[in-house]
């Protein structure tokens, strides 16, 4: 299969790219910049483009590309650039491909954050979508993707752990150093999946007559005061104090603080696990090990 890649040089990206060309599979990587390998190609989602052959010379795409959620203050114009990367991004990808075409799949990047906050109450994907601002980014986001003319799956993706990058990056140097501590009360829900499982499921979906959406998330959920226990025993750290929210609203903004670190989403990945699909990661301890 002959896969191409929109955010080939994120966390998920990289790692989807690694896994597909150690598989047999060939990557096409769209950047940017100016390709700097064979593998590269250019695109430029603002404009709508793809250089040639655009997308007629792959079986399936992968779009993860997207302003980082949590990569600076919440600013107007900074939450502007979160929702529109999202959503010509995807647009690019859907008006690139035809129905007649080779290319047949799409898997497109979607987040948790559309059931906004949802308590204690567990999930799927048949809920309906909640409140906020990044509900709304995730609603736009999917609705790019359902002008798609092939068959399309989107990806609600949850907290990815990883030992480089992802949810723990923020995080790690303050746990390392006992510094970590639970967020307010601790009681939201934290929906997890470790990266190994999360690349596994796209590689599975990218096969699969799956459409529609697709929770990417483990199927244990925990709270955020266990992941802060499980966290710190995992570095053998203590984690007494709690996150100095006044501090960090500072840094990012209170609507951030609201929406990505005190709410949660207790999410079960019901399509994946009624499809058959094996996390090798099932309980957060193991995908803790699993970092290396």
């Amino acid at each position: 299969m002959r896969v191409a890649i929109g955010g080939a040089t994120g966390l998920l990206g990289s790692a989807l790219s690694r896994r597909l060309s150690r598989n047999g599979h060939q990557v096409v990587r769209l950047v940017r910049g100016t390709p700097q390998a064979a593998d590269q190609r250019r695109w430029d989602p603002d404009a709508g483009r793809i250089a040639g052959p655009g997308l007629e010379d792959v079986d399936a795409v992968v779009n993860l590309a997207g302003t980082p959620i949590a990569g600076g203050r919440w600013t107007k114009e900074r939450k502007a650039a979160i929702r529109r990367s999202r959503t010509t991004s995807t647009l690019t990808i859907v008006t690139s491909m035809s129905p007649n075409g080779r290319c047949q799949r799409l898997l497109n990047g979607s987040a948790i954050g559309i059931y906004g906050n949802t308590g204690a109450e567990m999930v799927d994907e048949l809920s309906p979508v909640g409140r906020g601002f990044l509900a709304r980014v995730v609603q736009d986001w999917e609705a790019a993707a359902s002008h798609s003319p092939v068959s399309t799956a989107v990806l609600r993706t949850g907290h990815v752990l990883a030992a480089d990058g992802g949810y723990l990056e923020a995080i790690w140097k303050l746990f390392a150093a006992g510094l970590g501590g639970r967020v307010g009360d601790g009681r939201q829900f934290l929906s997890w999946i470790s990266l190994a499982d999360h690349v596994r499921a796209m590689e599975y979906l990218l096969t699969s007559e799956i459409t529609g959406p697709v929770n990417l998330t483990g199927p244990r959920p925990v709270t955020n005061a266990e992941f802060t226990r499980t966290f710190a025993d995992h570095l053998n750290r203590p984690a007494v104090l709690p996150m100095p929210l006044p501090a960090v609203s500072m840094l990012f903004g209170r609507e951030f603080v609201r929406e990505a670190l005190l709410s949660g989403q207790r999410v079960q990945p019901a399509r994946l696990t009624e499809a058959g699909f094996e996390f090798r990661h099932k309980t957060l301890a193991e995908a803790l090990a699993g970092l290396g």
